[in-house]
């Protein structure tokens, strides 16, 4: 049971694009922009793996990193930008 001391933190005020904007680098986690796009940690993992996470990402040696104005496009337009995956298995019309 919570007191009234206890301050639950609003996800949706953590993972707002207007606060991404002023707390984050160029860069972010794999697991907070997972949370910005409302699923866990593993699934996030799991997306970037296959090539199918909603933006951008880097391979920085061992660290995968989310680049964060690539992030808040996809959040604010609701429009995925991967990282050519996909665009690299179509054949052209």
């Amino acid at each position: 049971m919570h007191s009234q001391n206890d301050v639950m933190p609003d996800m949706n005020a953590l993972y707002s694009p207007s606060r991404i904007r002023t707390t984050w680098g160029g860069t972010g986690s794999v697991e907070d922009a997972s949370r910005a796009f409302g699923f866990s940690r593993a699934k996030g993992y799991d997306l970037v793996r296959r090539g199918e996470f909603p933006c951008r990402v880097l391979r920085i040696g061992r660290s995968t990193r989310v680049v964060t104005a690539s992030l808040l496009r996809v959040l604010e337009s609701g429009e995925p930008e991967y990282n050519g995956v996909h665009d690299a298995h179509r054949t052209p019309a």
